[in-house]
């Protein structure tokens, strides 16, 4: 199986959301390199699905900071995945090989995730965080100014 490359498309111009997100990348990566060593699957799976949920929360959190109105039904779309991902955990354990079943999906999901659901959200937090960067820029500007003067 091909390994999963990044593409400029996938890029939502927020650079820590960026960032994650390629990191979930690398742990298919990871997956697809280690297929046929179980104990390696299960310790990845376990990890990505960690570092997914605290993803999830980071990106909720921004939204909520920047009053996206969408808030809910993006993190019904966050639970709904996860809870598929735990289906694909539990039946690994019981043996059963997922796990190109398991990249196929986390590499469609992904894509379409970002592209949509993400794409949404992008102009909301971005515009409080370019007012939060002006206030800091403003606040500091104000301190200089009093120095100087």
């Amino acid at each position: 199986m091909r390994h999963f490359e990044w593409r400029d498309d996938l890029n939502t111009g927020i650079s820590v959301i960026d960032h994650q997100h390629q990191k979930i990348v690398r742990y298919i990566n990871t997956l697809i390199d280690s297929q046929h060593n179980e104990k390696i699957v299960f310790a990845v799976i376990e990890e990505l699905t960690e570092y997914t949920v605290s993803h999830f929360a980071y990106e909720e959190a921004l939204m909520e900071q920047a009053n996206y109105p969408f808030l809910a039904p993006h993190k019904k779309v966050h639970d709904l995945f996860i809870s598929r991902v735990n289906q694909y955990v539990e039946r690994f354990k019981q043996g059963e090989d997922v796990t190109d079943e398991l990249i196929v999906m986390l590499k469609r999901w992904l894509v379409s995730h970002i592209q949509n659901e993400d794409a949404d959200y992008v102009e909301s937090v971005q515009a409080v965080q370019e007012k939060m960067h002006y206030s800091v820029k403003q606040s500091m500007m104000s301190k200089l100014w009093h120095k100087l003067f």
